[in-house]
């Protein structure tokens, strides 16, 4: 199968314009091949009128192309100034009090008061944005493609983006916004375009459409529950944390039952990320205890936590999650060596048996499972690293963000798979900043505002008003 096949989309002056498919549907390789990082082998790319066979890089900067990536290319050591005018070209020079008087004249367009000299490192990921938007204006683009710009970054930050797509619009700037959020496409964009394993299916108005039918174009088949029906957990506890303190984290205690799927809520740096590492091991705990089948345990790093029985699939994938330069079916084995060697040798056929497997289970786009993990889209590699902790077989499961960057139908398998684990007896915590899934997996809610525990919700008292007022520390 091509990446991209015969796709042909056309995009307006000054419009926000969708472009939507599932993992492994093109849209990373279209991105690439628009911007001059990937050469098309036929058709051609038209910017106002005039006609390329391919871009380089260089020229599609030079034509007024940018790209605003879901993993941001930063310096954080550096200032916001030096990174919006870091890879100007040759000639181009301003002293420090010209970059910044610039720098300040560009973040107003945003209506931001980042300060120039304040360095990356500092600022939120909404913050960040704005200074990548910044890093294209200042190169004149007019044509600036969002990849997954609201995939870390709060509800309210979500407002101040879309209003920042809403300036750039009124400039006459094209945005090519990419999200697998599909309710905010409807409020920010004006068509959309609909890619399908690699060939194009659809462009339509955003208002002749509804979220269900652009899954259906999607995915070309309906799906009829979003959130597939679960049994009861048991009452069975099979975790205990009893005043957890340590890594931010101060006084936090709740338990985990057999078969539950346990979310946590909060908003940015409330602290949930950081007590899981806590609880992994991968963090030090300062005081409290964690209890597995009433028995305490004492995880000093990842290893001892997955030898207790606990696993986790973290927030950031590329980083934490897999080995880029490493196939497939070695990310899935390497948690698991213990069970597929013996006396040193590897069990091979067994090894491939079990990546096979998965790659069905979950759905792995790929053209083989000698593909290293780089090789593969966002949301694939996302299922490659859910795999590598379901390979070895935990009896607690932390979900950290399960779901980021994935698209809709992938997300109803994964929602399947772990209602599936949950009725085999696994217990699962599910970190997660989407609210919908939030109320449409959890069986309980524990709330987190600035590393203290503010509500415990069960199913009867779920809203997503009860949920952002206590994440608010309300």
């Amino acid at each position: 199968m091509k990446a991209l096949d015969n796709v042909s989309i056309s995009f307006e002056k000054g419009e926000v314009h969708a472009l939507v498919g599932e993992n492994g549907a093109g849209k990373s390789t279209f991105i690439k091949t628009i911007s001059g990082a990937i050469r098309p082998t036929s058709g051609s790319i038209v910017i106002n009128g005039k006609e390329y066979t391919h871009l380089e890089p260089s020229q599609a900067i030079e034509m007024g192309v940018a790209v605003v990536y879901q993993e941001m290319i930063q310096m954080e050591a550096m200032t916001v100034a030096d990174n919006i005018f870091m890879g100007m070209p040759d000639g181009f020079v301003l002293d420090d009090k010209a970059r910044y008087e610039k720098t300040r004249e560009i973040l107003k367009k945003f209506d931001s008061d980042i300060e120039p000299t304040c360095l990356i490192r500092e600022l939120s990921m909404a913050n960040r944005q704005i200074v990548e938007l910044a890093k294209a204006i200042v190169k004149n683009a007019r044509i600036i493609i969002m990849d997954e710009p609201t995939a870390s970054i709060t509800m309210a930050e979500q407002q101040k983006l879309y209003k920042l797509v809403k300036t750039l619009k009124a400039d006459g700037v094209t945005v090519i916004y990419i999200s697998h959020r599909l309710e905010e496409l409807f409020e920010i964009c004006d068509r959309v375009s609909v890619l399908r394993d690699g060939q194009y299916v659809t462009t339509i108005n955003i208002g002749d459409t509804d979220k269900d039918g652009l899954i259906a174009y999607m995915v070309g088949r309906e799906l009829q529950e979003t959130y597939p029906p679960k049994k009861p957990a048991s009452k069975d506890v099979v975790l205990e944390v009893e005043h957890l303190t340590g890594n931010g984290v101060k006084d936090i205690s709740f338990v985990l039952h057999r078969g539950e799927i346990l979310g946590f809520a909060g908003l940015v740096g409330a602290g949930r990320t950081e007590l899981m590492s806590v609880i992994y091991g991968a963090a030090k705990r300062e005081s409290g205890a964690v209890k597995m089948n009433g028995k305490e345990i004492h995880p000093t790093s990842p290893a001892d936590a997955m030898a207790a029985g606990i696993g986790l699939i973290p927030e950031d994938r590329k980083y934490q999650g897999c080995f880029l330069d490493k196939p497939i079916f070695w990310n899935i084995s390497i948690s698991n060596l213990k069970n597929l060697s013996r006396n040193l040798v590897m069990d091979t056929k067994r090894e491939m048996e079990i990546a096979e497997d998965y790659k069905e289970k979950l759905r792995i786009k790929t053209p083989g499972l000698f593909q290293t993990a780089g090789g593969l889209s966002g949301g694939n590699q996302q299922k490659v690293v859910i795999a590598k902790v379901l390979a070895a077989n935990p009896e607690i499961l932390i979900f950290d963000e399960p779901t980021r960057g994935i698209d809709v139908g992938a997300r109803h398998e994964i929602y399947t798979l772990m209602n599936e684990l949950a009725e085999q007896g696994k217990s699962i915590i599910m970190v997660s900043s989407d609210m919908e899934e939030l109320l449409g997996m959890s069986e309980r809610i524990i709330v987190l505002h600035e590393g203290k525990m503010t509500g415990e919700l069960c199913k009867e008292e779920f809203s997503q008003e009860v949920v952002l007022k206590k994440a608010s520390g309300l």
